[in-house]
């Protein structure tokens, strides 16, 4: 191995990182190599998780990428399982000091197979419920999707458009999504 990406987060700023910060320091002096640290403030909610991008791209080759525990890296089976997966094709070994996990050992790697099946089980429930859903609403009479805007609508948002109102403004007014303002004025060009 050549060297470990250790990764920190906690969800606000008011938050302290100390505890991770020093589990992954001890866990790379034990192991006695190098350690690189990433660490933010953010929360897991939030698509952008600036410093968990920048280690995922610089784990390489043999690298150790070390989290102290799961859920300061995923918050869903799906996203823990896609976060290893992308560990697992770059030949970097992953490891969760406080959960026990280490893709290094064999009892790790069968770990690993076991959160695949979770993954795809958590994915399969999510659709279940999904299609639940939807039957349930269609037999109360709803039939599900967006409702439709009515021409007179279409009309006004087009004359605002073109007399300058912003579509942000537009959309806050009908309450409906910029990107509805730009596809019912892109409708009128075609």
């Amino acid at each position: 191995m050549h060297r470990i990406i250790g990764y920190c987060r906690v969800s606000t700023e008011d938050q302290n990182l100390d505890m991770q910060e020093r589990a992954i320091e001890k866990y790379a002096e034990e192991k006695g190599l190098r350690l690189v640290m990433y660490v933010e403030k953010v929360s897991s909610r939030k698509s952008e998780r600036v410093e968990l991008l920048n280690a995922m791209k610089a784990a390489t080759q043999g690298d150790l990428f070390v989290v102290y525990k799961l859920d300061r890296l995923a918050r869903s089976t799906k996203e823990l399982y896609e976060l290893t997966e992308q560990l697992k094709e770059k030949q970097v070994d992953f490891v969760s000091i406080s959960d026990a996990f280490d893709t290094s050992t064999p009892t790790g790697k069968a770990m690993f197979g076991m959160l695949a099946v979770f993954a795809e089980f958590e994915r399969d429930i999510i659709q279940q419920r999904t299609k639940a859903g939807l039957a349930a609403a269609r037999k109360r009479g709803r039939i599900g999707g967006r409702p439709t805007i009515d021409e007179k609508v279409k009309k006004r948002v087009r004359t605002l458009f073109e007399a300058g109102e912003s579509a942000s403004d537009i959309a806050k007014e009908y309450g409906i999504g910029r990107a509805t303002v730009y596809k019912i004025i892109k409708e009128s060009s075609d």
